[in-house]
């Protein structure tokens, strides 16, 4: 899924973290990213989607991603809740996180331009979007659609 990068990123700012937010705003496709944190703090795996590409994803995905199996919802509950935090500002990027749900918005001069999802969320969103959209025809390509396959001719019974 799109391209791979590593950023280390440390608190309160770093240049490297601003960076990458910069670079997923200009590929503008989706991005892993490992962030590995200073201090003791658990690596994070997330893939940074553009807004436009999430759009479209959530556009053409029919429902929400699925709620966790018993395994995993397990382990959240093991998880705390993270605290109220202020946003993380990097450069001319802020990051917003949101305390249900995991993800997170990047902003940029206060237009949200790109969210950090779960890698499995942004999994099943892309690929559902593209099993949708494949299996869409607007009204008029199945109005042709139709047409053609009225005119075919009869395959003896």
């Amino acid at each position: 899924m799109g391209i791979r990068i590593d950023a280390e990123a440390s608190y309160p700012v770093n240049d490297e973290v601003e960076r990458v937010l910069g670079l997923a705003e200009a590929a503008g496709e989706p991005i892993t990213v490992t962030f590995v944190w200073e201090g003791g703090r658990p690596s994070e795996h997330a893939v940074l989607v553009p807004a436009a590409t999430l759009a479209r994803w959530e556009h053409w995905a029919p429902a929400a991603y699925p709620p966790r199996v018993a395994a995993d919802r397990a382990e959240a509950e093991e998880k705390e809740e993270p605290e109220p935090a202020p946003p993380a500002e990097y450069g001319a990027f802020t990051l917003y996180r949101r305390r249900v749900g995991g993800r997170t918005a990047v902003a940029r001069d206060g237009v949200v331009v790109a969210e950090l999802l779960d890698p499995g969320e942004a999994h099943w969103l892309e690929e559902t979007a593209r099993n949708v959209r494949q299996g869409f025809m607007d009204p008029k390509q199945k109005a042709a659609f139709e047409e053609f396959l009225a005119r075919q001719a009869d395959r003896g019974e």
